[in-house]
């Protein structure tokens, strides 16, 4: 997958977040954006989803890919356990979806934790969830917004380790602050 973005600009209330920005993304790469909080990044995102529109500038290369993401909030079904969160985004033809559900999640969460409502995990196990879902659905580009808010350090490690696997020749983009993340993931970090 290539993504060209050429000349992109968004403006709120006259206020302008994003002034021609332009990019080259292309699969098998994780980009980092960098920028202090309120520079574009999570604007950027919601764009390149479809949730917002730019007010001028170009998009090149979505047209029919799978995009996934974690959004800045887990945006989880509460009510559903861990496995039902995870299996209620899986193709219902790829057969045992709780088995390779649980699967993924012991990877990242405590076995004792799959079985209880959303609601009722830490912030850092519902960030865990969330990606794990993302990298659930058949996808051409995942977009991790501050993917790590929440983790501690070894928690990290192991959720980067997950990423990098799952995400192996794709489309990645993840908001992060920390230059640190970027070394994490072999990342080309990108300054907006």
């Amino acid at each position: 997958m290539e993504l060209v973005i050429r000349k992109l600009c968004k403006s709120f209330d006259g206020h302008i977040v994003l002034d021609h920005v332009n990019l080259h993304l292309v699969s098998g790469n994780i980009y980092c954006l960098m920028g202090p909080s309120g520079s574009g990044k999570t604007t950027l995102f919601h764009i390149l989803l479809g949730l917002v529109s730019a007010n001028s500038g170009e998009v090149n290369g979505l047209n029919k890919k799978r995009i996934s993401a974690v959004f800045q909030e887990n945006r989880l079904c509460e009510a559903f356990t861990a496995v039902e969160n995870i299996t209620m985004v899986m193709p219902s033809s790829s057969g045992n979806n709780k088995r390779k559900a649980r699967e993924a999640l012991k990877r990242l969460l405590p076995e004792e934790s799959l079985d209880r409502p959303a609601s009722t995990l830490s912030g850092g196990m519902k960030r865990r969830v969330a990606i794990i879902r993302a990298l659930t659905v058949p996808f051409d580009m995942v977009i991790m917004d501050e993917p790590f808010t929440g983790l501690d350090e070894e928690t990290k490690q192991q959720v980067i380790t997950y990423i990098k696997e799952q995400s192996a020749g794709k489309l990645v983009l993840i908001s992060t602050h920390q230059e640190e993340d970027v070394k994490l993931l072999n990342g080309i970090k990108i300054h907006l």
